[in-house]
């Protein structure tokens, strides 16, 4: 293995127990032992684990712009691209209901840390918030554009932190429902707006 796949595999490793476990009781000689490597490999690749948590902020942050490029290709008007952002509660629902939501988790973490990198991970939600502003100033709600977004990602959090600490995926699919049903609302009034324009 080369030692950027090598590299790569501690980051995704990290990740993964980072979501799980959380970053303060993620300990090196965990994140090595999901790797297979020794903790001296280790150290080579990564010198802290503040090093290795900016590896796995920036890899979030790939994933989730890579994401969300998809649900571009995916959705073909604005109100089925921000459906993309509804549902993925649902798709994820297994590992919300027993870890919450990976960005609201690791920010919660961080900021009760007061960790230097809670600004870092704070632009996975920036990321989410002006993606969801550009499609409901697409939507024609230009004013209200970015207060729906927060709305929305207000909603999913919350919604996220619920189904995890009842363990309850029903809440999950009802509150996507009515997400669905509340984007559908804003739309039709947007439309009649436009009509009356």
């Amino acid at each position: 293995m080369s030692n950027k796949q090598t590299k790569d595999h501690i980051v995704e490793a990290a990740d993964q127990l980072f979501y799980e476990q959380g970053f303060e009781h993620t300990s090196f000689s965990q994140i090595a032992e999901a790797v297979g490597i020794s903790r001296g490999n280790f150290y080579y690749h990564f010198k802290s684990k503040d090093e290795i948590l900016d590896a796995v902020i920036n890899l979030r942050l790939s994933r989730t712009a890579s994401m969300l490029g998809d649900w571009e290709i995916e959705g073909a008007t604005p109100a089925g691209r921000i459906r993309c952002f509804i549902n993925m509660l649902v798709m994820n629902r297994a590992k919300i209901k027993r870890y919450g939501c990976p960005v609201g988790t690791l920010f919660a973490e961080l900021a009760k840390l007061d960790h230097p990198s809670k600004g870092n991970a704070n632009e996975l939600f920036t990321l989410f918030r002006n993606w969801l502003r550009r499609q409901f100033e697409q939507l024609g709600c230009r004013e209200d554009a970015d207060e729906l977004a927060m709305h929305l990602l207000a909603g999913s959090q919350g919604i996220a932190t619920l189904a995890s600490a009842f363990q309850d995926e029903d809440f999950i699919r009802s509150e996507v429902s009515r997400l669905n049903e509340w984007l559908a609302s804003v739309e039709s009034k947007n439309n009649t707006q436009q009509e009356v324009f």
